[in-house]
């Protein structure tokens, strides 16, 4: 098959795209504006492939969208692209709801026409969505299900929100073949340096503030991205169309807990890296206020893809995170390049000449 996987220089996109070339025997065409967050080195292991190709694409841009559609001929989409950074949503809403609804909205309008004029069979639009649309949990036993309703607190998970009602209005309206699911955090390799794990890690280890918001016990379902990206592929060619899959971890963590488990591995595994003057990584801690609308807790109930699909998580907490302690500390040109800006000067890097990139304008 091909597979069409927008925002696939991102955190999770570029773990789907690792998965499917390492994995299986399908093609994937990367569609990616490369943002801030879209990296191309995170895909240098399947760079040269002959079965992958990289556009350079906005998918707000109705007249690309649709050459991209015409051009390539994909069997299915996984539609990843989108703005997910909760506090930038606060501080810069509009961004928001243009990538993740009006792009939603345009991406969904190219593939109807493309199935209408091509007469594609077995055509599958795969939207990939959050929890956060969910709210929050106010017990200590609930759980979100695929039936839990809609409450998002922030912009971001409002637009999340607002974009999962259009795939599923064009499935009803339209008929257009489409699955929706809905992910607990991610954290692993490539992992952009904003986030919770990273941030907590690559602070720690140059000895700066490691900043836990209010007083830390925020819980969380904690999902290692490539876990996810086999369970994403599941559902994009297994899935029941018209259906939605939550997708989750099984491991409910505070923020706080996380941030003293992070600490804790840094003291095994870099001790020799101690910044001078910090005798252990925790006194790192720091708590800040608060962020508005923080929700209080997240927690997936993902027995149905484990039913419907047999999908379950190898990694647990503890091993997951062992591993993306380990691989920061064994690529820091990655993230080092992340965090003074290199990575943005030359998109299509040494060795990557090859990725048949095409860029286009409305």
């Amino acid at each position: 098959m091909k597979i069409l996987v927008t925002g696939g220089a991102g955190f999770i996109g570029s773990a789907v795209i690792r998965y499917i070339i390492g994995h299986t025997q399908d093609s994937v065409v990367n569609v990616d504006k490369l943002t801030y967050a879209g990296n191309l080195e995170s895909l240098a292991s399947v760079a040269a492939d002959p079965r992958y190709v990289f556009e350079r694409a906005d998918i707000c841009d109705a007249p690309a969208m649709a050459q991209i559609f015409k051009q390539h001929q994909p069997d299915i989409v996984m539609h990843l692209a989108a703005e997910s950074h909760v506090d930038r949503s606060i501080d810069g809403p509009a961004d928001f709801i243009e990538t993740n609804v009006v792009g939603t909205l345009v991406l969904l309008e190219a593939a109807r026409q493309y199935v209408e004029e091509s007469g594609k069979k077995n055509f599958r639009f795969h939207h990939i969505s959050t929890d956060e649309v969910y709210g929050d949990l106010e017990g200590d036993t609930d759980l979100f299900t695929e039936e839990t309703s809609y409450a998002p607190s922030s912009p971001y998970s409002a637009s999340k929100a607002s974009s999962d009602h259009l795939v599923r209005a064009w499935g009803r309206t339209y008929g257009l073949p489409c699955v929706i699911t809905n992910c607990s955090n991610n954290y692993g390799p490539y992992h952009f340096p904003e986030k919770l794990i990273p941030h907590m890690i690559l602070n720690a280890l140059s000895g700066k503030a490691l900043p836990v918001y209010g007083d830390g016990k925020q819980i969380r379902d904690w999902l290692y991205v490539e876990d996810h990206a086999e369970a994403l592929y599941k559902v994009a060619t297994k899935g029941k169309i018209g259906e939605t899959y939550n997708i989750g971890g099984h491991n409910e963590k505070q923020n706080i807990e996380v941030v003293h488990t992070l600490c804790d591995l840094l003291e095994e595994l870099a001790a020799d890296k101690k910044p001078e003057g910090v005798s252990a990584y925790k006194d790192l801690i720091t708590f800040v206020k608060d962020r508005p609308g923080h929700d209080r807790r997240y927690a997936i109930d993902a027995s149905k893809i484990e039913n419907k699909l047999g999908w379950t998580p190898k990694e647990t907490f503890e091993t997951g995170l062992r591993k993306t302690v380990q691989w920061y500390l064994d690529n820091e040109k990655w993230w080092s390049r992340v965090l003074s800006g290199d990575y943005k000067l030359e998109r299509i890097g040494e060795g990557q000449k090859d990725l048949k990139e095409q860029k286009y304008g409305s």
